[in-house]
C-alpha cells in the first residue's frame, strides 16, 4: 500500500489544485505518528492495523485530532471480521484493503483530507470577498495552497509573472480585501481547523504553520478575526471568515 500510495502521489492523484504534492512520510510507530503530526502539517494519516495497533492507540489518535482524517488499512480475509469490527469501532474514515484497493488509494484519500475538508469550507470565500478576475482568483489559489507558509506578496507576485505593486492593485480591484489581509485570512482559518482538534496547542499550530512564534499567531488572529487564539477552534474557519468581512479587510500594512 505504501508503494502504490507514493505511486498515486507522484502520479497527480495527491496533487493540490494549486500545483503543490503531497508528500508522504512513514511512520514505524503511534509516537512517530503524533510527532509528525505536531510538527507538519498533516492532511491525513493511514494506519496498518495488523501492525500491533491497539485499539486504545487508535482511539487516541482519533479523538485527539478529529479534524485529520484517518484511514484503516490491511489485507483483510473472510477471518478479519472482528479486525474489521476493531477499525469501524475505532472511528476511521474509510477501510482500505491492501492489495485491492491500491489503485484508487490516492485519490480516495486526497479527497477525504483535511485539506479538501478546509477547501469546501472557504469554497464560497471568492465570491464572498469579491474576488472574480483571473488574477485575483490565481492568487487566491496560490495562497490556499500553501497555507502553511509565510507566504508574502512578491513570492505571489514573481509566480504570476508580475510585480508585487501590480499585483495588489489588481488584486484589490472591484472592491477585494488587498492581499497581505487575505494571506492573513487564509492562514488565520487553517488555525482554526486545527485548533478544533484537542490534540493541538496554540504553540503547536504556531509551529506548523510557520508562524514567527504564538504572540505572531495571536496578533494576525485578533488583526483577522477580533479574537485570541484559544476562540479559534471554536469559531471555525466559517466562524474567521464571516468576522473577517466585518470591517477587517484593509488595515494591514508592511511588506
Amino acid at each position: 500500500m505504501r508503494d502504490a500510495l507514493r505511486r498515486g502521489l507522484r502520479g497527480g492523484g495527491g496533487r493540490g489544485r494549486g500545483g503543490t504534492r503531497s508528500r508522504l512520510v512513514s511512520c514505524r510507530t503511534v509516537d512517530r505518528v503524533e510527532r509528525t503530526l505536531q510538527t507538519e502539517l498533516v492532511n491525513a494519516v493511514v494506519l496498518d492495523v495488523r501492525s500491533g495497533l491497539s485499539q486504545a492507540a487508535a482511539t487516541h489518535l482519533i479523538e485527539a485530532y478529529p479534524r485529520v482524517p484517518m484511514f484503516a488499512f490491511s489485507a483483510f480475509g473472510p477471518e478479519d471480521g472482528r479486525l474489521v469490527s476493531f477499525s469501524l469501532a475505532a472511528g476511521f474514515r474509510g477501510i482500505l484493503l491492501d492489495g485491492i484497493d491500491e489503485p484508487i488509494a490516492a485519490e480516495f484519500i486526497t479527497a477525504r483530507s483535511a485539506a479538501s475538508e478546509r477547501r469546501a469550507l472557504l469554497a464560497d470565500a471568492p465570491r464572498r470577498l469579491r474576488l472574480s478576475e483571473p488574477v485575483q482568483l490565481a492568487a487566491w489559489e496560490y495562497v490556499l495552497a500553501r497555507v502553511e507558509q509565510a507566504t508574502r506578496t512578491a513570492e505571489v507576485a514573481t509566480c504570476l509573472g508580475m510585480t508585487r505593486e501590480h499585483l495588489s492593485r489588481e488584486f484589490a480591484a472591484g472592491g477585494a480585501p488587498n492581499l497581505k489581509r487575505v494571506i492573513d485570512l487564509v492562514r488565520t482559518a487553517c488555525a482554526a481547523h486545527l485548533l478544533a482538534n484537542p490534540g493541538y496547542t496554540v504553540a503547536a499550530v504556531s509551529r506548523i504553520l510557520h508562524f514567527c512564534s504564538p504572540s505572531h499567531l495571536a496578533t494576525c488572529a485578533r488583526r483577522t478575526a477580533g479574537a485570541a487564539p484559544s476562540r479559534l477552534g471554536e469559531l471555525g474557519s466559517r466562524g474567521v471568515l464571516d468576522r473577517f468581512l466585518k470591517g477587517r479587510t484593509h488595515s494591514r500594512v508592511g511588506p
